[in-house]
């Protein structure tokens, strides 16, 4: 009789714990092909909350656990299952005297191939590559030609080593105006494995978020800009650089009609579909820009990441870090 009683009371204490799992948002269906990508009773889960600006979720394979930049207040947290989030680095993107900006943490992160944490440091204006179990930072860039970045964004790396990354100005005290700019470019630039560093796309106004389709013969940008708020789809040369660019998805007039958000974070499923930040949360491309729906999480969205077994996509949403389960699976997975 103990053991039935005991097994019941575990089961009505689970069954609660699920039933007040707080969710948020809706899953908005444009094509029927989406049911193929998220299944029709997916709600989107908050899993912590408070935060100024969540951005950069990058999940760690070795450990099962999530980090995550909250780029105002300069710090990296950490969320597991079942032990929720916890503060992991800060300072994350600046460590100098004073204030710097209103955005002086990391943003963008990423684990490398060697399994180190690398991130985008607004305030320190470089990418940086540490350990997951001791600390000690190694630069990997802070300049091209001798002129500092403006506030290093979003990064991805290529399957041979080299990395991606956009240089748009957010992270600067007076963003574009600021009189600490050394380059007049918002460029978007390549990380070679020697070290050297390449502009490879010089023309965006806000480059921001950034992923290659699965065989990385694309590289697809996101831009920021409300007026030209673009995923934009690059051929990826045979050195490295990209050819010409189309607009793949113009979401300008989402924005025009007032939906909250642009373009930003982005990622890719195995199959080559785009999960990207934009007007309304999270939208969902075919590999030829076609719009299947939107996540929508009410709030700006910042970024997302693929977790757990590759099925399910994390997501940062200006206060929220949320999670939703897909049926498909994240490149890299």
């Amino acid at each position: 009789m103990k053991n039935i009683s005991l097994f019941v009371l575990f089961t009505m204490m689970s069954y609660t714990a699920a039933a007040q799992q707080k969710t948020i948002g809706k899953v908005n269906r444009i094509d029927p092909a989406l049911d193929n990508l998220i299944d029709t009773n997916a709600k989107i889960e908050v899993l912590s909350e408070g935060y100024e600006w969540s951005e950069g979720p990058a999940w760690v394979k070795d450990g099962n656990y999530l980090l995550f930049s909250d780029v105002p207040m300069n710090t990296i947290y950490r969320w597991k299952e079942g032990e929720g989030a916890k503060a992991f680095l800060k300072p994350s993107g600046y460590t100098g005297l004073g204030v710097y900006s209103d955005e002086p943490g990391s943003n963008g992160l990423i684990i490398n191939k060697q399994g180190m944490l690398v991130a985008c440091e607004h305030g320190d204006r470089r990418i940086s590559e540490m350990p997951l179990t001791v600390g000690g930072k190694r630069t990997l860039a802070d300049n091209y030609a001798g002129k500092r970045f403006n506030s290093p964004n979003d990064i991805i790396q290529k399957s041979n080593g080299d990395y991606y990354f956009t240089d748009p100005p957010y992270g600067l005290a007076q963003k574009e105006n600021d009189s600490t700019r050394e380059t007049a470019l918002f460029g978007v630039y390549r990380r070679a494995t020697n070290g050297s560093v390449t502009l490879i796309i010089k023309d965006l106004t806000r480059p921001n978020g950034l992923a290659f389709s699965p065989d990385e013969k694309t590289l697809y940008v996101a831009q920021s800009d409300p007026d030209r708020a673009y995923i934009m789809a690059y051929p990826v040369l045979a050195d490295g650089k990209v050819g010409k660019g189309k607009i793949l998805f113009d979401a300008t007039p989402m924005v025009k009609e007032g939906l909250q958000g642009l373009p930003d974070g982005l990622k890719i499923d195995k199959k080559g579909n785009i999960f990207t930040t934009g007007p309304g949360g999270i939208l969902i491309l075919t590999p030829q820009g076609k719009l299947l729906g939107r996540i929508e999480t009410g709030v700006p969205t910042a970024n997302c990441a693929w977790g757990n077994d590759g099925s399910t996509l994390y997501i940062t949403a200006d206060m929220y870090l949320l999670r939703i389960q897909t049926k498909t699976v994240g490149a890299g997975f």
